[in-house]
């Protein structure tokens, strides 16, 4: 035992052999942990072995489609919230697949005592529902509700007031709005089709969501998994029941501005002038929990950095850099500052992002061909060796299902173009700027952008699809120019171009769940197709209730400031007009922010992703330079108690923590339903609370007593 120790130390025999002998140590371990992990693959098919799979048809069910309506108008309203408070969207595939699983399971489980039971719940099933429900709810995003289509209205137009003083605006109805979607929103579908056996089967892109999603869905169909999604659908009421109550609560005390939980000046009145205060909001702190660390401290940061130093300096300068007697709502004013340094802040990290991921997608393809035609075989999942005959089984079962039912070729590019011919005579109705020519242009260049975004998205999970419509806006508007409607013109093509490119990766992410579930691709695609369905009839509808039930809905200050809206509309008006119309030294910033943006993109990844974990994201640091850090408190709260959470127990905290903040999110997130139903019937809070200093408050008594 000593000789062994001193030989271990340097002591006795030679290097060389000590550090063979770590190396072997270290090959043991690796060689045990990759069978380890082969053997839990291997054990996902083996435990569904015994199970039939159901044909693409009996995966559609009536029932599925009943509880994906259900939810798609639940998830519709969270999505929504959060379009038009902050813009910041966590995923929601884990509350989706968990709430499908729960409804169908209650429902199977009834019929099956009353004896009526004809088909038990699938895993396949399971899919569907998930794939129908995110597909629907998606439209609310890629939509454009909070960003391009909220941004052609005339309530947006005016916050905008470019020089000219001509502006253009496109209210909102809910005939073009459902009709524009459906013109637009299902060409993504067809333009990718032809690929899905390269994606998915040649290639193996990890689709990280589409696999988590998968791995999340087969795990509740296993005894032990249903048993603790049950456990984690308790959490989820428990917390939605807790967050809707809340919300109901706090509405008692809202009657007017700046009053309620809302205007909670909790870091004293000056700093809460600053937006630096928590207002107690469920869903930010649910949306703060399911967030990564680094995001919310991104946004904390960036709160700082601009209302606690650059907006309180460039006040300073007030009838210098700009009059003083405008408005703080004024474009060419303050508010100038905060929207075209964020604009530009946001183009740097994504024009940076966009060229990183379009070159590691090339250099990926290339690869991938390159290898094929060295070896005949195509690399699976990034390993050259042979694979273990418990893998293969997995591969080889997944592959034979996912390969039998064929969408044939023909189907999706005669859909394709079926389409884009309907777009092309439809789109200049509903908007006269946008040339028939213009769309065709971007139907021909759609494909290319459909398939980068899906093979980057495969490969990072990260979605340029906002990147593509901004490219769109700036390239459609400039050509059509100020005189023939290019700010509308560059809107309505950032839409066109944004639906295609999202829905083709959100269909390759379905692609990959559904072949990790053995669901038909037949299935997923149906699937999909009626989910984005349901989105272009519920997304508008939602939209509209909010857009006549709160007056000032998009102004800034008010409960719903749709930031994104008066981004988007005013990167159109740059993209027309050029910079002669900003504010004093404002471009000068904005290049400044650009380029930092860049630098710290490039910063971070030089130091690699462990220290990277610690470098702030400059897209998360620019979302509060319009609205203010406030919500990034709430989401830095949510962050502290998931930390706190996982330091006392990291098991529980992993299981239950997306559950807990799912039922926050989705309780603040439904209330807005009945307080929207109330403000549209004239119903007012009975109650103002709010908070003034000392003197004024003497003020106001003075006043009252006299």
């Amino acid at each position: 035992m000593d000789h062994k120790r001193d030989e271990e130390n340097g002591l006795d025999g030679n290097y060389n052999s000590e550090v063979e002998t770590e190396h072997m140590k270290k090959m043991e371990k690796e060689n045990q942990e990759e069978k380890e992990e082969e053997e839990e693959e291997m054990s996902v098919e083996r435990i569904f072995e015994g199970k039939e799979v159901p044909s693409w048809r009996e995966q559609l069910t009536v029932r599925a489609f009943v509880v994906s309506f259900i939810l798609s108008v639940l998830f519709t309203f969270i999505v929504m919230k959060l379009n038009l408070t902050t813009g910041i969207i966590p995923s929601l595939n884990v509350s989706a697949g968990l709430l499908g699983f729960f409804f169908v399971s209650v429902w199977t489980k009834f019929l099956d005592k009353s004896g009526l039971l004809k088909q038990p719940f699938t895993r396949q099933e399971n899919t569907v529902i998930q794939t129908c429900v995110v597909a629907s709810s998606g439209i609310a995003f890629s939509g454009g509700f909070g960003s391009y289509l909220f941004g052609m209205s005339q309530a947006i137009a005016k916050q905008s007031e470019n020089a000219g003083g001509n502006e253009e605006y496109k209210n909102p109805t809910v005939a073009w709005m459902i009709g524009f979607l459906f013109v637009v929103s299902f060409l993504g579908l067809f333009s990718v089709v032809p690929l899905r056996k390269i994606m998915i089967v040649d290639f193996k892109l990890t689709y990280p969501s589409g696999t988590a999603t998968a791995h999340l869905i087969n795990s509740f169909h296993t005894p032990q998994g249903a048993k603790l999604a049950k456990k984690q659908v308790r959490a989820l009421g428990k917390y939605f029941s807790f967050s809707f109550l809340w919300g109901f609560f706090q509405w008692f005390f809202a009657a007017g501005d700046n009053c309620g939980f809302a205007g909670f000046p909790t870091f004293g009145l000056k700093a809460y002038k600053y937006k630096f205060f928590f207002d107690f909001s469920a869903t930010y702190v649910g949306v703060g929990m399911i967030c990564p660390y680094i995001v919310n401290i991104s946004l904390l940061v960036g709160g700082i950095l601009s209302w606690g130093l650059m907006w309180p300096l460039i006040e300073t300068r007030k009838g210098d850099w700009y009059p003083a007697d405008l408005p703080s709502s004024n474009i060419h004013g303050l508010q100038g500052y905060k929207i075209f340094i964020a604009i530009a802040t946001i183009l740097g990290d994504g024009l940076y992002n966009f060229f990183k991921v379009l070159g590691q997608t090339l250099l990926g393809l290339f690869y991938q061909l390159q290898y094929k035609n060295m070896s005949g075989v195509p690399p699976i999942e990034g390993r050259c060796t042979p694979r273990s005959s418990s893998t293969s089984y997995n591969d080889t079962r997944r592959t034979q299902v996912f390969l039998k039912d064929q969408i044939p070729t023909s189907f999706a590019i005669g859909g394709y173009i079926a389409i884009a011919a309907i777009s092309m005579a439809t789109l200049p109705h509903i908007f006269p700027q946008l040339k028939w020519y213009y769309i065709l242009v971007i139907y021909l260049v759609a494909p290319t952008m459909a398939f980068c975004n899906a093979y980057g998205c495969g490969l990072t999970d990260w979605s340029l699809a906002s990147t593509y419509g901004k490219l769109a806006i700036f390239s459609i508007g400039a050509w059509a120019g100020a005189a023939h409607g290019g700010v509308i013109a560059g809107l309505a093509a950032c839409g066109v171009m944004m639906n295609i490119v999202s829905t083709a990766s959100d269909l390759m992410q379905d692609f990959k769940t559904g072949y990790l579930t053995l669901a038909s691709p037949r299935s997923m695609f149906v699937s999909q197709f009626i989910g984005t369905a349901m989105g272009c009839v519920i997304s508008p509808c939602v939209f509209w209730l909010f857009y006549k039930a709160f007056d000032d809905l998009g102004q800034s200050g008010s409960e719903y400031p749709a930031p994104y809206a008066l981004v988007y509309h005013n990167m159109a008006v740059l993209g027309v007009e050029g910079i002669s119309n900003l504010p004093k030294n404002c471009f000068t910033l904005c290049c400044v922010f650009f380029g930092a943006a860049i630098l710290v993109n490039l910063v971070r990844d030089a130091v690699g992703r462990k220290r990277a974990q610690f470098i702030p994201i400059p897209m998360a640091m620019a979302i509060p330079f319009y609205l203010g850090p406030y919500f990034a408190i709430d989401m830095c709260v949510g962050s502290l108690i998931l930390f706190i959470w996982q330091r006392m127990n990291k098991a529980k905290a992993e299981a239950f923590g997306p559950a807990v903040a799912s039922g926050l999110i989705c309780g603040d997130g439904i209330w807005t339903l009945p307080s929207s139903i109330l403000a549209l019937a004239g119903v007012k809070q009975p109650i103002c609370m709010k908070f003034l200093s000392r003197a004024t408050n003497a003020r106001v008594d003075k006043f009252l007593g006299a």
